[in-house]
């Protein structure tokens, strides 16, 4: 076992199924300790279960919490000091997606959308950076989509919260670069998650016809490229937005 995240402690949003399971199986297998952030202590405890049964040591702390209210997000980085002493890795992965072409968007729609897939993150990096910055080490990672590269017809809200994150990911990393604090992004294309298996068949078989790899991808074709950026072999990478989509927008 790889365990070049030993003793460190990673907290995940949106923890409780698909790629927010998948990173938080793949730190913990690679040694980091981990709070679960979710909305149901059920879904928590299913991933705490598929955590330790990747490494049975593992510590972990599941936290049910609402990622678009800001002071749920501090209580939460708060836990986690008082359980574990510090915070070495923070995903920002919870997210959420209503389709909707721009003239039938409906303000509430935008709204929740703006609210979880944006303002979480930035929630999220605000409360994890003032104990990285005082430890002078860390590395938080926001999970976008390649929508927010790209753009697409019917998700012109989606596409905004997500590309919101690309630029909030670099200017981060510009302030915090200085205490060895690292931000990055992760911009995964077409991935087999319950989101993406309510999306209509014809839209569906137009992702897997167009990707170069001829397949969709898994939540741990993801969960790999998060770890590698919570690692020391990407101690020097930064502001980067690293696409995980099988070569679609190649």
């Amino acid at each position: 076992m790889n365990e070049s995240l030993a003793g460190s402690v990673a907290l995940v949003t949106g923890a409780s199924r698909g790629i927010g399971r998948a990173i938080a199986v793949d730190l913990a297998r690679h040694g980091a300790d981990v709070a679960l952030v979710g909305r149901t202590t059920e879904s928590l405890a299913e991933t705490r279960d598929a955590v330790r049964a990747a490494r049975a040591a593992a510590r972990t702390l599941p936290l049910v919490a609402d990622v678009a209210d800001a002071a749920g997000i501090d209580a939460a980085v708060a836990s986690v000091l008082r359980e574990f002493g510090r915070l070495d890795h923070a995903i920002a992965n919870a997210g959420q997606a209503v389709d909707a072409l721009l003239l039938r968007t409906k303000p509430a729609d935008l709204d929740r959308m703006l609210d979880v897939n944006l303002k979480s993150a930035f929630y999220l990096a605000t409360a994890a950076a003032r104990p990285m910055m005082k430890q002078r080490s860390g590395s938080i990672v926001l999970l976008s989509s390649i929508v927010g590269l790209a753009g697409n017809a019917g998700q012109a809200a989606y596409a905004a919260s997500k590309a919101g994150l690309l630029g909030l990911a670099k200017s981060v990393a510009k302030e915090l670069g200085s205490r060895n604090v690292r931000v990055n992004a992760v911009a995964p294309g077409y991935i087999e998650t319950a989101m993406t298996q309510s999306m209509p068949e014809q839209a569906r078989a137009h992702y897997l016809a167009t990707i170069p790899l001829g397949r969709a991808g898994t939540p741990q074709d993801v969960s790999g490229v998060v770890t590698f950026l919570c690692s020391d072999a990407a101690r020097y990478v930064t502001g980067q937005t690293i696409v995980v989509d099988g070569g679609f927008l190649m």
